[in-house]
Order: structure tokens, then sequence, then C-alpha cells
């Protein structure tokens, strides 16, 4: 989830924002304090870790709610609800998903299987929702097909990372606005 972060602070140098004056506050720390304990749950399914996985939907609970910290501090309150309908939307598609899949959420790897990320036999060690996705598989489009070699994200996943890129965004923008004001 740090390229999402990353991506939205890119986006917000490219827009003309000043990105330094959001690293002077702490709001920014509490987000990226989750980032890094992500980056340490994909290192230990790197290598092997699966028990990990388990708990990934508490942890994007928790990581989500951290956002809130930029949410009060910057008063992004109509950033906060576009952001939540996008979440929203990527939820009920990835129901759509697994509901039409019996309950499971079929995976294809292909740049994972090059990194290392997966392994066809990793999905029956996982033993969670996620199965390796086959030609039988009902909406294909909203199943995680999109495979970055660390992760494999489906199409409501994007829309759920939409939410921390519009917060960071306008955390951006926002600060890169006050610090002008001082100038």
């Amino acid at each position: 989830m740090i390229e999402t972060i990353l991506l939205a602070l890119i986006f917000a140098k490219f827009r003309g924002y000043r990105i330094r004056p959001l690293f002077k506050d702490w709001p920014i720390y509490i987000v990226m304090m989750f980032a890094l304990i992500y980056i340490l749950l994909e290192i230990a399914v790197f290598n092997g870790n699966y028990s990990v996985v388990g708990f990934s939907n508490v942890y994007k609970i928790l990581y989500l709610t951290a956002f809130l910290a930029l949410i009060i501090r910057y008063s992004l309150y109509k950033s906060a609800i576009v952001g939540s309908v996008s979440v929203l939307i990527g939820g009920a598609m990835n129901d759509i998903a697994i509901a039409a899949n019996n309950g499971k959420m079929p995976v294809f790897p292909t740049v994972s299987y090059l990194t290392g990320y997966a392994s066809p036999d990793a999905f029956s060690k996982v033993n969670d929702i996620h199965v390796l996705g086959t030609s039988a598989v009902n909406y294909k489009f909203l199943t995680d097909v999109i495979d970055i070699g660390y992760s494999i994200l489906s199409l409501g996943d994007v829309f759920i990372r939409l939410f921390p890129f519009i917060i960071v965004l306008y955390a951006a923008k926002s600060c890169s606005e006050r610090d002008l004001k001082q100038v």
C-alpha cells in the first residue's frame, strides 16, 4: 500500500503542491507507520509465512482508519466522503466477485510467479478465500488479476486504494497552501 501513498505524493508534486510541509506534521507519520507494517507483512509472505494473511482484513481496516488523523488534522471531510464512496464501490465489486465464485476470490498470478511472491501451492497453504483462478471463473475482470509482483489486486482493490490516494493528495494540497500563506 506504500505505492498508493508514493503515487499520491508524486501526483501532488506534479500538480505543483509542496509536499515537504506534509512531513513537518505528525499525522502523516501514523499513516507511514501502517504502510511500513504492511511492507513487513509482505516480506513475511515472500518468506513463506502465510499465517499473516489471516490478519489482512483486520489490518486493512486499521490502515484505512489511520487516515482519520490526516482527515481531521486538515479538515478533509469532502475528500473523505469521496474516498469512502470509492471504498464502498470497491468493496461491493469484491463482494460481487466472491459471491459469483462460490465464496472464493480467484487470483491470477503472473508477475508474482517471477518475483517469488506467489507459487501454485501457496493457495493451499494460505487457506483463506483466495484460490488460484481457472477458466471457469465468473466475472474474471472483478477478481484479482492486476499483478504488481508483490501483490495481486482486483478492480475493487484499486477503488479501495483510491481512498488513501485522495486523502494524501489533498493533505499535501492543504499543507502546501498553508505553507505558502505563511511565507
